[in-house]
């Protein structure tokens, strides 16, 4: 086990020495980090095949690409999101100086998930350095090549000071979370997330938990069918179903699940094969314990399953299994699914559908295949969840300028795009008052002896007003009244203000 005592001295030592501060330094970590994945796709995608069978094409764009086309924005953006937020003022601040500045917080603790191992243990980092951070980077040992090639090569390719790559298990960082961060980033399951919650309130160290749940997807009548099934069925098998936002069960009326169930077949043959198994093109579970859980799960059902089933669990494999007559206390139903397993719920209306849901923790993600206005709003404004995708699936997380993240169960906080910066940032609230004769005798009526008088010239002052969007008439107004307060003040006496 590691000295992380002493690691984090140093990192603390490189922060109170204000090294990662210069924009300087946070652009030359983002072009090693750039370096990193770009001298060793190879070596990246040979771990993701040796931990999860990994197909090249989701290794390179659901993981590598992934994050070198974050860090690329992250490299355009990192002159311009760190610079000062100026912001309105009041009339008693109007001759002042009012804006936000983004801090770092500090030394910052990164811990990634096993099922996307590249992409969830590096994504936030990106985000991190523009912000100006030091940072401890956990990948998950349940996907132990990934973990180990990260780790090797984070430690390598990045400033060593300020940093760091750990790897270990649960020993190890029930070790890490007992030493204070500034900033705790966790990915995983909510039982997990729970505990690294309950480690940071002893520090009262703020986090971002990213979660699951179980992401449901509504199929309206008269939807394109076949595109939405083809939609459906890759976003469910992408890494074998085991992704936060993957689709965990369907919601439609009984006519659309009866050809839901014509569609299904035969598209999953045309993506995967009349043999899916030995398919080059789809993932594996990650290890025997998930084989066993997903087992349970269909075993204990109490629906019907109607198409897949099998399990092979030498080869930690299993078909996609659809699964219809489900109740709301069936087993499918009490956990995330985080597999090829798809329940199919029949409900009579859009509105029962949002009931059904909201019965459920707070999802993830909500998907509503629908090409009718009404029902795609109404469910958008009667159903809470981390974000909405319509008409697709997975999709969403593509798009940098969409925050991701949870809600309740599902989790807290966001990032992707310029939102990881600001999950990585304090935004810290500056007034830089002026001294001036304007500035003082707008203020004048703050001071002792109080009156009536005093106490409705302040209230004028901070009122909060709404001015026509002309440049610079509000500055020009209240400029005005500025002159008019100094020209009393001089004629008459300070009581009288």
């Amino acid at each position: 086990m590691d000295d992380y005592k002493q690691l984090l001295d140093t990192a603390r030592n490189a922060w109170n020495s204000r090294k990662t501060r210069p924009i300087a330094w946070r652009k030359h970590q983002l072009e090693q980090f750039l370096k990193l994945l770009d001298e060793n796709e190879e070596i990246l995608v040979q771990a993701l095949f040796q931990d999860l069978h990994k197909p090249k094409q989701e290794a390179i764009t659901f993981e590598v690409e992934f994050t070198r086309n974050v860090i690329r924005g992250c490299l355009a953006q990192v002159d311009q999101w760190p610079q000062d937020e100026h912001v309105a003022k009041n009339l008693l601040t109007i001759m002042d100086t009012t804006f936000i500045r983004r801090d770092p917080y500090g030394v910052v603790l990164i811990m990634g998930a096993w099922n996307y191992p590249i992409q969830l243990s590096l994504v936030p980092v990106a985000g991190a350095l523009v912000a100006g951070n030091c940072i401890f980077v956990k990948p998950s040992e349940l996907a132990p090549h990934s973990a180990q090639v990260m780790t090797a090569l984070f430690n390598q390719y990045m400033d060593r000071e300020c940093c760091r790559a750990i790897m270990g298990g649960i020993p190890e960082t029930t070790e890490l979370l007992k030493h204070r961060f500034d900033y705790i980033f966790f990915t995983g399951s909510s039982r997990v997330g729970r505990v690294v919650g309950e480690a940071a309130n002893k520090y009262l160290t703020p986090c971002t938990m990213e979660l699951g749940g179980k992401c449901p997807a509504w199929i309206d009548k008269g939807i394109n069918m076949d595109i939405a099934i083809k939609r459906i069925v890759w976003s469910k098998m992408a890494n074998m179903g085991q992704t936060c936002v993957a689709p965990d069960y369907l919601l439609c009326s009984e006519e659309v699940r009866d050809l839901i169930l014509s569609k299904i077949p035969v598209y999953y043959k045309q993506f995967f094969g009349s043999d899916a198994k030995a398919s080059p093109d789809l993932c594996r579970i990650i290890n025997d314990t998930h084989v066993q859980r997903l087992k349970r799960l269909k075993d204990k059902t109490k629906g019907t399953v109607v198409f897949g089933g099998h399990i092979d669990v030498e080869e930690r494999f299993m078909d996609l299994t659809i699964i219809t007559e489900i109740s709301k206390d069936d087993a499918v139903m009490e956990e995330e699914i985080f597999g090829p397993i798809l329940p199919i719920v029949t409900v009579n209306s859009v509105q029962e559908a949002a009931q059904w849901i909201n019965e459920k923790p707070k999802p993830l993600s909500l998907y509503i295949f629908s090409d009718h206005t009404e029902n795609q709003d109404y469910l958008i404004d009667n159903t809470s969840s981390g974000s909405v995708c319509l008409n697709d699936a997975i999709v969403q997380l593509s798009v940098e300028t969409l925050p991701f993240g949870g809600v309740g169960d599902s989790g807290y906080g966001s990032y992707h795009g310029k939102y990881t910066f600001e999950t990585f940032s304090h935004r810290k609230s500056v007034l830089k008052r002026d001294m001036g004769i304007i500035g003082e005798t707008l203020g004048v009526a703050r001071y002792p002896p109080y009156s009536d008088k005093k106490i409705n010239t302040l209230k004028n002052l901070v009122k909060a007003r709404k001015f026509p969007h002309i440049p610079g008439f509000s500055y020009m107004i209240c400029i005005g009244i500025g002159f008019g307060l100094a020209w009393i003040w001089h004629h008459f006496k300070p009581d009288a203000v």
